[in-house]
């Protein structure tokens, strides 16, 4: 069963990761190694590795690979950068940042999924992700700067905690518009200023609403 995981792997990235343009081969091969079909519900273990989003516990979703793949690959990660993830989910994001990034901090507001991811990834010892629970609109702010920050939830307006924690250089992708389209938009701090900031439209999106004080407010 395992070589059959293996091969959908190296499938998905070949076909709905390179094949879409994403150069990253660090990030392929992060792609190719980390068990997708962990994070999933088992009842669905046999779509873990289809193209397309899929739902996991409390109403969120695991992202679509190609979208996990293009908004890390926006981050520009060396190996060396603190990054921060706004919204664990089922950790599968995390577990890929946590092979690219040195250090990752991810916050969660639902419990029960940070206790899940923390366990998930700690099994793949992975022990350079450290879990919060709290309203991630607020960030991180005894950890930051950041040099990367990830929101993985759609926002109605770029947080601004946000900008203040990311480092002069650093790059912050956050899916931003209504409750059921976003855009994903890549910022990129120019100076000291946190308004001062270099915008790249990455094309259009769906996530699940980012609810906090500087977000959507929950239904």
């Amino acid at each position: 069963m395992t070589d059959l995981y293996r091969k959908q792997r190296l499938k998905m990235v070949e076909t709905q990761i390179r094949a879409r343009g994403i150069e990253d081969r660090r990030l392929m091969k992060a792609m190719e190694t980390v068990p997708r079909h962990l994070f999933v519900d088992e009842a669905i273990i046999s779509q873990a590795y289809n193209d397309s989003p899929l739902p996991i516990d409390e109403h969120q979703t695991i992202s679509q690979p190609y979208i996990v793949a293009l908004m890390t690959e926006a981050l520009e990660l060396t190996g060396k950068e603190k990054v921060l993830e706004i919204g664990t989910g089922s950790g599968y994001q995390a577990a890929i940042l946590a092979m690219l990034a040195d250090h990752v901090f991810s916050i969660e507001r639902i419990p029960a999924l940070a206790t899940k991811a923390r366990r998930l990834l700690e099994g793949l010892n992975l022990f350079n992700v450290a879990i919060r629970v709290a309203d991630g609109t607020y960030g991180w702010r005894d950890e930051a700067p950041f040099d990367g920050i990830i929101v993985t939830a759609g926002a109605p307006a770029l947080p601004e905690p946000l900008t203040a924690q990311l480092a002069v250089g650093g790059r912050l992708v956050v899916p931003v518009g209504g409750r059921f389209t976003q855009t994903l938009m890549k910022y990129t701090r120019l100076s000291e200023d946190p308004n001062d900031l270099k915008k790249e439209n990455l094309g259009g999106c769906r996530f699940v609403d980012l609810i906090g004080d500087h977000g959507w407010q929950a239904f």
